[in-house]
């Protein structure tokens, strides 16, 4: 299904920005979880049904966004149970984003709204495994950072959780784009295993194995730390949680979005999370996870 040519402006009649027409988009898919996943697979092609190139970048993206719906995080707030107001707001910003760079490449005018719109236009101009990677980013982390009050409003095991998508988000990057710092002296296995092109990206960024399966959580935080998932915690604790200042530095540079930065504190995420409680990101002791690490260690 084609989004239809982008009108262009003329000097009698002025047609809506890319900006303009890039809300209205998402505002009318934005109660419905279906209808937010097809307009994201529109995006991958193009103003006019026609993006070859860049199609095979939609299968990551399309796994992050169906694994938000079958948790519930984008029902409608009428719904029962509601949805996230935090998660919807940064699901808002991907996809305005997007739509707002592909109908700039269709030929609408206007300034970019945000600084992950230009990266998306690189993506378009350059279909790259990195430049998608940057683009993507750019806007998860743009919607972190926009959205910090509700983010407070989550509960303890949400918030949690929010910072493990985060992290696991930028360390998918980093294979691609950092992969002695994601990987260490496995650094050539980085670019397969983050791929947004192939399967396992997906895995990384679908994240069903680490997030409780419905929203809102039921059970108090240390309940699900129990039951977690032994390989969610063996990537989390074992190889990412060794690097965590050094990935959020490099990705704050990678995608010029310094207020990155201020998430993490020490090694120890803080998005909407006390420092005082860090106690929760201690890799566990263990012969694995300290065999990962050694395997892993970032190179310089």
């Amino acid at each position: 299904m084609r989004l239809g040519r982008p009108e262009q402006p003329t000097a009698r009649r002025r047609g809506p920005d890319a900006a303009q027409w890039a809300e209205a988009q998402v505002a009318a898919v934005r109660d419905d979880p279906r209808r937010r996943i097809a307009l994201l697979a529109r995006t991958y092609r193009g103003p006019y049904g026609q993006a070859p190139q860049h199609l095979p970048f939609r299968r990551a993206a399309m796994s992050f966004m169906r694994w938000q719906a079958r948790r519930g995080v984008l029902n409608s707030l009428a719904a029962r149970p509601p949805g996230s107001r935090w998660w919807r707001a940064v699901n808002d910003r991907l996809l305005r984003d997007g739509c707002e760079a592909m109908a700039r490449s269709g030929g609408m005018a206007g300034e970019p709204s945000a600084p992950a719109v230009a990266l998306w236009s690189a993506f378009i101009a350059q279909p790259t495994a990195r430049h998608w990677y940057r683009a993507h980013n750019a806007s998860i982390v743009g919607g972190y950072l926009d959205n910090r009050d509700l983010a407070e409003q989550e509960s303890m095991p949400e918030r949690f959780f929010l910072n493990v998508a985060l992290l696991r988000v930028l360390y998918t990057h980093a294979l691609v784009a950092a992969p002695k710092l994601a990987l260490g002296r496995l650094a050539v296995l980085g670019r397969f295993l983050g791929d947004p092109r192939l399967g396992m990206a997906g895995v990384f960024l679908s994240l069903g194995r680490v997030l409780p399966d419905r929203y809102p959580p039921a059970a108090e935080l240390r309940a699900y730390l129990a039951h977690e998932h032994r390989l969610g915690r063996m990537l989390d604790y074992g190889v990412i949680q060794p690097r965590l200042q050094r990935l959020y530095d490099w990705s704050a540079r990678e995608l010029g979005l310094p207020g990155l930065c201020d998430l993490v504190r020490d090694g120890n995420p803080v998005y909407a999370w006390s420092y005082a409680d860090r106690d929760v990101w201690t890799p566990p002791d263990g012969p694995l996870p300290r065999l990962l690490g050694r395997l892993t260690a970032p190179r310089p």
